[in-house]
């Protein structure tokens, strides 16, 4: 299987990040996600560094989730404790850089990877961006706390349950009206934009922007519940192993309720 790679690129004071696996919609491998951690380690510590950009090869996704067959050995809900722990230690350290990040979403930001773009701070979309999270209808996981907070607090409660509920896809100009896109730009005029924002990033004071990201991240993730006995439950379930194989079988799953 081609594990696909993310590139670390600099031009002067801002880095690219490219989730590279365009024949695979840029699933995320654990080599990826790997190299997603080793790359917010070392952004975080390099002052030379003002602004973030992340992006995903080819114009058909972002990211198209987690590779699938990766929750293939999943045996039982102690393995997706596991899962959504190493996930979430990815996600808070790229939330939690000291600098601003942009996602610029072309196609598919699904799952996995509509978590990674509303952890960046701004997400300038082509108009053929699609945002969706449609576990309820493929794999029949579901989310860690944190993550439920994140989408929340984006779109607001009622959004997220719609989300998640109808499994169905937000195209660009609904998502801005609902705060998953910043800004909708013509295909050909957005890597101008992008360098545009860079730029202005660039040039603004770096505390205030780390102040404003670190305080408002507190905000949302204070006094969150525990949540492992929900997600042992459903990583755990035999609708969890009948999505999966369902998945990888091209079928429609039978669920269960167990």
């Amino acid at each position: 299987m081609d594990q696909g790679e993310v590139r670390y690129e600099q031009d002067g004071s801002v880095v690219t990040l490219t989730f590279a696996r365009e024949a695979a919609r840029n699933a995320m491998t654990w080599k990826m996600y790997d190299e997603l951690d080793a790359a917010c380690v070392r952004l975080r510590d390099d002052d030379s560094v003002r602004a973030v950009v992340l992006r995903g090869e080819g114009d058909r996704a972002f990211i198209a989730g987690t590779d699938i067959s990766q929750f293939a050995d999943f045996e039982t809900g102690d393995d997706g404790l596991a899962y959504e722990a190493r996930i979430e230690s990815i996600t808070e350290k790229l939330e939690q850089l000291p600098k601003p990040t942009v996602a610029v979403v072309q196609g598919y930001a699904v799952g996995g990877g509509l978590m990674i773009s509303t952890v960046c701070d701004l997400r300038i979309c082509a108009p053929n961006a699609r945002f969706g999270m449609p576990v309820a209808r493929t794999l029949g996981n579901c989310l860690s706390m944190e993550n439920y907070a994140r989408l929340a607090w984006t779109v607001g409660v009622a959004q997220t349950k719609a989300l998640v509920l109808r499994s169905d896809f937000i195209d660009a100009e609904r998502a801005l009206d609902m705060g998953l896109a910043t800004e909708v730009v013509p295909e050909e005029e957005l890597d101008a934009r992008v360098a545009e924002l860079t730029e202005t990033l660039t040039t603004q004071a770096p505390l205030t922007m780390w102040a404003s990201k670190e305080s408002l991240r507190r905000l949302m993730l204070d006094g969150l519940p525990e949540s492992a006995d929900i997600v042992h439950k459903v990583y755990g379930s035999a609708d969890f192993k009948e999505g999966n194989a369902a998945f990888v079988e091209k079928r429609k799953p039978q669920w269960r309720g167990v």
